[in-house]
């Protein structure tokens, strides 16, 4: 097989990032980057704090003596285990936090579980997320880190509303009010942040007359004013709406770290570069200048959201899920985006090292059989990603047999470019010659350590895989 290095290409670079801001790192993904690779990107762009939704053993070992400053995730699946038996958190501690830490990874943060309490769970994570923690903190507290690592849970800004536009009308949920109250206790004394995860551009995907300018920094917005107070952007009056529902609850001095905040870039039709370079830059600028919100003045750690665009990711909440990447499921940049906050028209470097598949795509050959072709491309956007396809989105300029080529190139590079992949009743083929149109870009596969493991699982069995993966990309 035919492996293509990839070209970084310097536009700039970075200078210094600002100290407090961080990326999350999901890997809901056919072919994620491998960790080493994720690790040098970050050093390359000058950012020191990374976010992760699991403690997956590789991915973690990767970040040993990096001095890139780590938060590790426990899935919501494992809350029910780990509230119920204390051993099972010690053992969890031990294996993903103490031994990491031993070998040189500076784990910061231990988020427990990921916006459990949302409202479509249906709440079947509520009685178990306070327990789950606190037999961690123990854990943690146990293994003699308390100090060094503190124990959260990451959390939608849905925890708390306000029955107005003002933020000082918010609180705490009512149906989840008494045990939020209790987690912000445990918080308190534990000297831990509350991980708030706020969405700009969620307020005005979900409402149509939400105002747009609203969700920007740039102070076009008319704003709204509370207690003499004038708010002309959304993530300030989100933030003081939790602000206020802190101090209702006793808690006012609690510290607040931002788990999410960002701007995804296809999928919608307000999902796209052009607002994302926007918000970023706003927001980012906002940093640099120190500037918190009025309740709120100074800055906080904050962790952008996305590194990097996950093609598998569940789109129930809408088609942008899949493109919160800053950079492209390779590692390219997007868009151009200052790290420091000065506003500067750069381009982040790309990542390095990374290998590609063959120069080959797979597109529609016979235009004939359009029943076919229906069926076809249902199939095809089924087991790969069509989320660009769309009105006013990156692939809108296509006709019905460009967004077939399409819709079938991402099974097929899903697929480890299989040829089998690239059949469709006869009707589609291989070919090498890019078929990328405007803004439309056709991918190609990479070679990374999702597809290569699962190849290793199917021939070797589950060990003698991982073996091989460690050994190949020593």
């Amino acid at each position: 097989m035919i492996v293509v290095m990839a070209l970084c290409q310097l536009q700039g670079g970075q200078g210094e990032t600002l100290p407090d801001i961080g990326v999350n790192w999901g890997a809901i993904a056919s072919h994620p980057l491998n960790p080493p690779i994720v690790v040098n990107l970050l050093k390359d762009n000058g950012i020191k704090r990374i976010k992760l939704f699991d403690a997956d053993p590789w991915t973690v070992s990767a970040f040993s003596g990096s001095d890139i400053e780590v938060m590790v995730g426990i899935p919501n699946e494992m809350l029910k285990k780990l509230s119920k038996h204390k051993n099972q958190a010690e053992n969890w501690v031990k294996h993903n936090v103490s031994k990491q830490v031993k070998e040189g990874v500076n784990i910061r943060y231990i988020s427990v579980g990921n916006e459990p309490f949302l409202k479509t769970y249906n709440g079947s994570f509520v009685e178990i997320t306070l327990p789950a923690m606190k037999n961690v903190q123990r854990a943690i507290s146990k293994a003699g880190l308390g100090d060094q690592i503190k124990v959260t849970t990451a959390l939608n800004a849905d925890v708390y509303d306000s029955a107005t536009d003002k933020p000082s009308d918010g609180n705490f949920r009512e149906d989840i009010y008494d045990l939020m109250k209790q987690i912000v206790v445990f918080l308190d004394e534990n000297k831990a942040p509350f991980l708030v995860n706020i969405y700009p551009f969620l307020s005005l995907y979900q409402n149509d007359d939400f105002p747009k300018e609203y969700a920007f920094f740039d102070g076009n917005a008319k704003g709204t004013d509370d207690k003499n107070v004038h708010y002309s952007n959304m993530f300030d009056a989100n933030l003081d709406t939790l602000v206020w529902s802190l101090k209702k609850a006793g808690h006012p001095n609690l510290s607040i770290v931002i788990g999410e905040v960002g701007w995804p870039t296809d999928g919608d039709k307000n999902a796209n570069l052009e607002n994302a370079k926007r918000f970023y830059q706003g927001f980012l600028k906002k940093m640099a200048n120190k500037k918190g919100s009025p309740l709120h003045p100074n800055t906080m750690v904050t962790y952008l959201f996305s590194l990097t665009d996950e093609n598998q990711k569940s789109i129930a909440p809408g088609d942008f899920e899949r493109h919160w990447g800053i950079f492209r499921y390779d590692g390219k940049p997007k868009f151009s985006i200052d790290f420091s906050g000065q506003g500067q028209d750069i381009m982040p470097i790309a990542a390095k090292g990374v290998l590609y598949q063959e120069n080959k795509w797979c597109v529609i050959k016979n235009k004939n059989d359009k029943q076919t072709l229906g069926e076809s491309l249902s199939y095809a956007c089924q087991g790969g990603d069509c989320t660009s396809l769309g009105f006013r989105r990156s692939c809108s300029n296509l006709d019905l047999f460009g967004n077939a080529s399409y819709a079938f190139n991402q099974y097929f590079q899903i697929n480890d470019q299989s040829v089998e992949a690239c059949d469709f009743s006869g009707i589609a083929g291989i070919v090498t010659e890019d078929p990328s149109k405007g803004t439309c870009f056709f991918p190609i596969a990479i070679q990374s350590s999702g597809n290569i493991l699962r190849a290793m699982q199917n021939v070797n069995g589950v060990l003698i895989g991982f073996a091989l993966i460690f050994t190949f990309f020593l």
